[in-house]
């Protein structure tokens, strides 16, 4: 199982034909298909297990290692002739000043550096190649043998950053990198050790799900804790969910609405998402879906997808919210466009119904078809397809045409958070 910042989420969102609300169905139930009253097949969604938080990745935190003042250009001067003499120091800085100018040489002092042991510089080395980068219209492409080379030479001298970094690389898998969840452990464990938070959150991943390491959910629940102590909201997230669930300890409401809030406190959309749906359904708070429509709108705002499509879904209803299905369009809307096939589908019905938009058989294809893409095998996938077809058959072969190839010519558009990005 792959895990890009790993989020374990409750989810629920409104019925669309404005029944009853879904069950709290975890660990991937069945999909079921309600009543036919528009001539097509409309499904309740139902809440998911594992959803993957959208942004993963090593934030290089150049205060902790470069100074990063630009100097005069005396100062620069000095700081060659002390390069050239060895000093690493100097050699990282200039690898950090040279990085707008002339990427290639500032790769060449960070070699310098980094053939000579020093361990920043080797990490940064990794960071890169890993990256690779566009520069002045030359483009560098990533090289994640060097990547990892680099890496572990840092790793070996328990740079926790590069072991973070190794073990990521090893459980996702790269060209030229197997994947290996046994070395990501590994390697999450030496970070850990040393107090990363996010290695310990993602030890703890490991062994709640038995990637690498035995299953133990007893374990996984410690190295959570460790990493929430620090603040890390994607193992509050998952701590509340092991209460909420009953995994591996008694199921815990109270103490999971207290670890989604200590993550929703911090402005964690996951957090956020996980708060809404437990107001939703009134577990260890006061049902209300004025606050859980608040928590999603937090969440939505943010740029959760997962969110935007449950807020479209009380937007429909009407719960918490005045009912507006021009709100709902917008809301499926925003999270269609950035994959969520669930929303894709959403979006197909609503300009198949003409609610919240005019009617449109070629929009409302195009949505269908592109759920039928992105959701794996199974009922979900042959709703959307049974609603696909059945609205292929109202269209004229000129309709028909225009829909797919919009549907050919799709791409998502992932809204992105300040807060989660990469240097």
């Amino acid at each position: 199982m792959s895990r890009w910042g790993v989020i374990l989420v409750t989810l629920w969102v409104g019925v669309l034909s404005g029944a009853a609300h879904a069950g709290d169905t975890r660990a991937a139930p069945p999909h079921r298909l309600e009543k036919q009253q528009t001539g097509v097949a409309q499904e309740k969604p139902v809440k998911g297990q594992n959803l993957r938080h959208e942004v993963r990745c090593e934030k290089l935190d150049w205060d902790k290692y470069v100074k990063d003042r630009l100097p005069s250009d005396d100062e620069v001067q000095q700081l060659r002739q002390r390069a050239e003499q060895g000093d690493t120091d100097a050699q990282l800085r200039l690898g950090r000043i040279y990085e707008s100018k002339n990427y290639a040489e500032a790769m060449q002092w960070y070699r310098r550096a980094a053939d000579q042991g020093d361990a920043k510089a080797q990490f940064i080395l990794g960071v890169r190649y890993k990256r690779g980068s566009l520069k002045d219209a030359i483009i560098y492409p990533p090289n994640y043998a060097e990547a990892v080379q680099w890496y572990r030479r840092a790793a070996d001298q328990g740079h926790v950053d590069a072991q973070f970094s190794l073990g990521l690389m090893y459980e996702v898998g790269y060209p030229d990198v197997s994947q290996d969840y046994t070395e990501a452990a590994k390697w999450y464990r030496r970070a850990a050790d040393q107090g990363h938070a996010s290695a310990q959150f993602y030890l703890g991943f490991s062994y709640a799900h038995g990637e690498g390491v035995p299953q133990n959910y007893t374990a996984a629940r410690q190295w959570y804790l460790r990493a929430a102590a620090q603040g890390g909201t994607e193992a509050q997230n998952h701590l509340g969910a092991m209460y909420e669930l009953g995994q591996g300890v008694p199921q815990d409401y109270a103490q999971a609405i207290a670890w989604y809030r200590r993550a929703a406190d911090q402005g964690d959309a996951s957090g956020q998402l996980n708060l809404g749906f437990m107001y939703t359904q009134g577990h260890g708070v006061p049902q209300s879906y004025a606050k859980a429509a608040m928590w999603y709108q937090r969440a939505a705002d943010h740029g959760n997808a997962a969110a935007q499509y449950f807020l479209g879904g009380i937007y429909i209803d009407g719960h918490g919210v005045p009912q507006d299905y021009a709100q709902a369009v917008t809301w499926y809307r925003r999270a269609a466009d950035q994959g969520d096939a669930s929303a894709q589908l959403s979006l197909g019905f609503m300009y198949f119904d003409g609610r919240g938009v005019p009617q449109d058989f070629v929009q409302a294809h195009l949505w269908f078809n592109l759920a039928v893409a992105r959701h794996a095998p199974g009922a979900t996938r042959d709703t959307a397809a049974l609603n696909r077809d059945t609205v292929a058959h109202r269209m004229t072969p000129t309709q028909l045409a225009r829909a797919q190839e919009l549907a050919s010519q799709w791409l998502p558009h992932i809204e992105t958070f300040a807060r989660s990005s990469c240097p």
